[in-house]
């Protein structure tokens, strides 16, 4: 037996050993494959907790429902706001931190309200190699991980996916919406609003994979190199331009080194 195959029947062991769990759910590539596979092994005994706040786009949101609805899988939508969260929206090179304990205690409370006591989330083994102040929030508050205590990475969570048939094994990669934000620069849900629908025209137009940095009044699009042509040399400059700057935007600027994971903690040395 393979180490990928060997990775899976770990997972399935691992969520048993709970009996029950309630699965933060967010229609990602890691939260989806999670999910199903404590579906089909746990049956009922798996839940979603999807969280709607400010920093989520609305596809996610709408994906998400239409996954647990194939699936059958009882899907529980908590409201969060995020700006009451004292500290958020100050945003500090910490804010993940403050953002999920927030979050994720808030989930515990909804997951033991319809009795469930262990909350696991999404998180895989790459996601040890870069600057991820959240995962502490998760330490403390005993939040399982079950694809880092299989060993799975992303690679292994894409192909595993592709084989279960899962509508998201080569779906691009988006993070929190706040993370579109330089450090120190407040965040306002009318900016969260202006970053959503930036990206969500991309997505329409065909990118991949990208972002829109927001710095100040100027947008920073970052897409895969190989992507540059299709932003440069055709029509599309000028209707994403026209389009983010009828957003709000004063300047809509390409960055030269493509998309980057994380680029925003470049500044804390990252």
């Amino acid at each position: 037996m393979s180490e990928l195959t060997q990775k899976k029947p770990k997972l399935e062991e691992y969520l048993k050993s709970f009996g029950k769990v309630a699965v933060a759910f967010s229609s990602g590539v890691d939260s989806t494959f999670l999910l199903k596979v404590a579906h089909d092994t746990l049956g009922d005994n798996a839940i979603a907790i999807t969280m709607k706040s400010a920093s989520v786009p609305v596809r996610e949101l709408e994906e998400s429902a239409a996954f647990c609805k194939k699936e059958g899988v009882m899907q529980i939508i908590a409201e969060a706001d995020q700006m009451a969260i004292e500290g958020f929206a100050d945003n500090p090179p910490d804010r993940c931190y403050i953002c999920k304990k927030a979050l994720f205690s808030k989930m515990l409370s909804v997951a033991s309200d319809n009795g469930f006591e262990h909350v696991a989330e999404g998180s895989n083994m790459d996601d040890l190699g870069d600057y991820r102040p959240g995962l502490k929030a998760l330490s403390e508050l005993d939040i399982l991980s079950p694809l880092r205590e299989a060993g799975l990475t992303k690679s292994d969570i894409r192909m595993l996916s592709r084989e279960l048939d899962l509508p998201t094994w080569d779906k691009p990669s988006f993070a929190c919406l706040a993370t579109r934000f330089v450090y120190g620069d407040r965040i306002t849900e009318e900016k969260l609003r202006m970053i959503d629908k930036a990206e969500q025209k991309l997505l329409d137009l065909g990118f991949t994979q990208f972002r829109v940095r927001i710095h100040g009044d100027i947008a920073r699009i970052e897409i895969k190199p190989e992507e540059f042509g299709k932003l440069i040399g055709t029509d599309i400059r000028s209707e994403v331009n026209g389009y983010l700057q009828e957003l709000g935007f004063r300047y809509v600027t390409m960055d030269l080194g493509g998309y980057v994971t994380g680029s925003m903690n470049k500044v804390l040395g990252f």
